[in-house]
């Protein structure tokens, strides 16, 4: 059986003048969850095993922002010019308020969204990702920088940046790896261009001078589900920790085994944590204290 997210084709809209890719699928009621992509990632580097997971339960959208596959313009500098074309793309596509999940930079792209538009936003899953410059925040280890600036996103750096050294990371990244290569006639990899806008903008969320959202994640009361693997040295874990703390109205869960890409390596697991906080009643909404929970091989 083919999957549904491999074969789902591209649409396009325009959004200030560019022309924005966009995919949707899944059910067709309910509240949509839009998943704003990782640094390097285009709309083909989501595992189809996770999306097609949560487009079981709810509708899916996917799209590139600026200057990303099959997007046009140029591709922001900055954490906030890339919400503001998040934002102007919901606006436009879909009924407000919406789902989000970001991931590793789509993470930072989902807090400053969230932070600048709440009327867009109902419910928040961060991945992988953190709040930026701010007391106990880590940086990547030194491994990251040159894999993540390599010409080509290849397998042995997915492997590398994104899994453990254990044997389920190797099996994870082999796996992965394969199923996000399954669909034919793939976007176009991330130009060098493009993904050095990207690192500007990391640099300037990471900067304490920069849009960082440590500050001001106080003012997100909607409900957020944080979730990371045990080992992220693209992210490190602690930052995920720090940013539950400062949220008011979070839960963390940590995958054991696993690193940055911990979504793809438990893809139905944390489709299925997802899909039940997303559906969570509005009663629960709002728990005395964040709750803290550590993730499962079940």
């Amino acid at each position: 059986m083919i999957a549904p997210s491999v074969v789902a084709p591209d649409e396009f809209v325009e959004v200030n003048g560019i022309r924005v890719a966009y995919r949707s699928l899944g059910r067709r009621d309910g509240v949509p969850l839009v998943l704003l992509s990782r640094f390097r990632g285009t709309m083909d580097d989501w595992d189809p095993l996770f999306v097609d997971a949560l487009a079981g339960a709810r509708p899916v959208i996917l799209f590139d922002n600026a200057g990303i596959g099959r997007s046009g313009g140029q591709t922001p500098s900055t954490v906030t010019e890339m919400a503001e074309t998040a934002a102007a793309f919901l606006t436009t596509v879909v009924d407000t308020p919406v789902d989000v999940l970001g991931f590793s930079l789509g993470g930072y792209v989902a807090q400053r969204l969230a932070l600048a538009h709440p009327e867009l936003v109902r419910r928040l899953v961060l991945a992988g990702t953190g709040p930026g410059a701010g007391e106990g925040i880590l940086p990547a280890k030194p491994q990251v920088a040159p894999l993540r600036s390599a010409p080509q996103m290849d397998s042995a750096a997915l492997r590398a940046l994104f899994f453990p050294e254990s044997t389920a990371g190797l099996n994870a990244a082999k796996e992965v790896w394969e199923r996000t290569h399954r669909r034919p006639n793939r976007e176009p990899e991330v130009p060098r261009e493009s993904y050095e806008r990207q690192i500007e903008a990391i640099a300037h969320w990471s900067s304490p001078r920069g849009d960082a959202a440590y500050g001001e994640l106080g003012r997100l009361t909607l409900p957020v589900l944080v979730a990371n693997g045990h080992d992220d040295v693209m992210i490190p874990t602690v930052n995920s920790f720090i940013m539950s703390q400062l949220l008011p109205n979070a839960q963390l869960v940590i995958y054991p085994d696993s690193g940055h890409g911990f979504l793809f390596q438990y893809a139905e697991i944390f489709a299925r944590a997802s899909n039940e906080f997303l559906d969570r009643p509005e009663t629960a909404d709002v728990p005395s204290a964040p709750l803290h929970t550590v993730g499962s091989r079940g």
